[in-house]
């Protein structure tokens, strides 16, 4: 898998409707699926949330989500955009990881997720936000 750079957008609610907006100006295709959808969660402030939208289309793929009060801090301009690099590389992805978390802090360690990747974040030193998900091959 190609290692690919995308921005990774924060909403506090209404990442649906932004993401929609995105769509309308910049066509490709979108998905979403909510916090219900994807089983992480079943409150009634959650279920109906966005665990992560995607809009692709021939020049850029833009990521979304919105905010969950117990993984995120609250959602203010400024922390609600992350540099997410993905792609299938472990030994140079997790390489990427520890030297962007070098001097900064890791806010969520690089480990396997629900959907079957490897993944974590960090705050670099400059107090750019990175995400970074490592592709598992299917076994």
């Amino acid at each position: 898998m190609k290692t690919t750079l995308s921005p990774y957008l924060t909403f506090d609610g209404n990442a649906a409707e932004a993401m929609q907006y995105y769509q309308s100006v910049l066509g490709g295709e979108l998905t979403i699926q909510t916090f219900g959808e994807s089983g992480m969660s079943d409150s009634d402030e959650l279920k109906d949330r966005i665990i992560h939208a995607s809009l692709v289309n021939k020049t850029l793929n833009i990521m979304a989500s919105d905010s969950s009060p117990e993984h995120s801090p609250p959602v203010t301009v400024g922390n609600n955009v992350n540099l997410s690099i993905n792609g299938s590389d472990e030994k140079m992805l997790t390489g990427y990881f520890q030297k962007l978390s070098e001097g900064g802090k890791i806010t969520m360690p690089l480990e396997k997720q629900f959907w079957g990747d490897i993944f974590g974040s960090c705050e670099d030193k400059f107090g750019i936000h990175w995400m970074i998900n490592i592709a598992q091959s299917e076994e």
